[in-house]
């Protein structure tokens, strides 16, 4: 069924390599977050990725432009952000990656739902999520309903969106995820029992000022050891442009691991993934 979005923005990403359609108002925007959430899996990754909870598709478009060797489902539950990501797609400067790249209209977090979609359990080799992250109750929701729902975690909290995760990858497939860092203790717990060998890379402000957000990876079964990574800091002392590292990810499609050598790692996100 097709879905009229009132009023959009196109909106260019990686220097310009990556064009995004977004509501002008009334829904989440992607930014930031979804560009740095991309970078965490590197140009050489391989198999099929679920963008959770897309919107309008900038982390799943902006990973598919960087890695050729994969394809990208973007799983998505509003209507109207979905008409947008099928627009994206449609757009002449994302010709390149587009084939490799569906989008999926459903509530992840319904086993139903999946299934109905198609979306087999274990059936994914890496996810990526920005999930809401504000709970029910304990903070102030915009009078927006659709930006509400964006941004404010629904009966499961964020445990029913790894439970999510961890359903639709595979064992030893990995899961990457952006969110507060107020809300870390939250994402370690929910990843217990199902993703391990966790690394946390905090993402600064700038130098000196506390992590305001948290990028997190974990590969499905494993017993590996927690590691905290040494901190991402965005800008310089004053003003606002990003220091050369961060400016690189969002302007020339460099992955984490090109400027920010603690999160390289050869055994996630980067081999041809395993068949059994």
């Amino acid at each position: 069924m097709l879905v009229a979005v009132s009023e959009t923005t196109v909106d260019a990403f990686l220097g310009g390599r990556v064009e995004a359609v977004q509501p002008a108002r009334g829904h989440h925007r992607s930014g930031l977050d979804a560009v740095i959430l991309a970078a965490a899996i590197g140009r050489n990754a391989r198999g099929r990725v679920a963008d959770l909870g897309a919107g309008a598709g900038v982390a799943g478009l902006s990973l598919a432009a960087r890695a050729p060797g994969v394809s990208v489902v973007l799983v998505e539950r509003e209507r109207e952000l979905v008409a947008c990501a099928r627009q994206a797609l449609g757009r002449p400067v994302n010709a390149a990656f587009a084939g490799r790249v569906e989008v999926a209209c459903l509530d992840l977090l319904t086993e139903a739902a999946r299934k109905a979609a198609g979306l087999a359990p274990a059936s994914f080799d890496h996810a990526l999520m920005n999930p809401p992250f504000h709970d029910r109750g304990r903070v102030r929701a915009s009078p927006d309903d659709l930006r509400a729902r964006a941004h404010v975690l629904e009966a499961g909290g964020l445990d029913a969106w790894f439970r999510a995760a961890s359903a639709l990858v595979r064992p030893r497939g990995t899961l990457a995820a952006i969110l507060p860092a107020d809300r870390l203790p939250d994402v370690l717990a929910a990843c217990d029992g199902r993703f391990g060998g966790l690394a946390v890379l905090p993402l600064h402000p700038r130098a000196g000022d506390p992590a305001v957000r948290v990028l997190v990876r974990g590969v499905k079964g494993s017993r590996g050891p927690f590691r905290l990574l040494p901190g991402l800091v965005l800008h310089g002392e004053a003003g606002p442009a990003f220091l050369p590292g961060p400016a690189a990810i969002l302007r020339d499609g460099a992955s984490l691991g090109d400027v920010h050598p603690s999160w390289s790692d050869p055994n996630w996100g980067e081999t041809e993934p395993e068949r059994s």
